[in-house]
């Protein structure tokens, strides 16, 4: 499959903006690997190639175990990930699955509250709009991994 158009070339501005995002993001305090697991996560759900070969290969060089990049979709069953991340990682997937039910549920988001403070669950929400957001347009355009 070939790359249907080229958005950070057509909308420049668009793609800059969402670049002061992720470097919002990047600058937040949450941690780096959490924000990263969560985009892997995400990724894999929306089946974004593009960002899947992306955020696996930033994890790999930010010095992440095979084991938590192999597990990464199993990660309930995996006994990698911390519980913080695991908070992350089930915030990510149900906010990223809104239209398997009506809303994220209370548990999930008591769980994430239980981990992180308000200011860095703004931020992980953030993170996972973001990377949603990336997805939809890797998906759309058939952006391939560059390898």
């Amino acid at each position: 499959m070939s790359q249907r158009i080229n958005v950070a070339e057509l909308a420049p501005e668009a793609y800059r903006s969402f670049g002061a995002v992720e470097g919002f993001l990047l600058s937040s305090g949450l941690p780096h690997s959490t924000i990263e697991l969560v985009k892997l996560r995400v990724s894999q759900i929306n089946g974004c190639g593009f960002c899947v070969d992306m955020h696996s290969r930033d994890l790999k060089k930010a010095g992440e175990s095979d084991e938590r990049l192999w597990s990464v979709a199993a990660w309930r069953e995996a006994p990698y990930y911390t519980p913080a991340e695991r908070a992350a990682l089930a915030l990510a997937e149900e906010a990223t699955r809104l239209a398997d039910r009506e809303a994220v549920p209370d548990e999930v988001w008591r769980q994430a509250a239980e981990h992180y403070d308000e200011k860095e669950l703004a931020t992980l929400v953030v993170a996972i709009a973001m990377i949603n957001a990336w997805n939809r347009i890797g998906v759309a355009t058939r952006l391939a991994p560059v390898g």
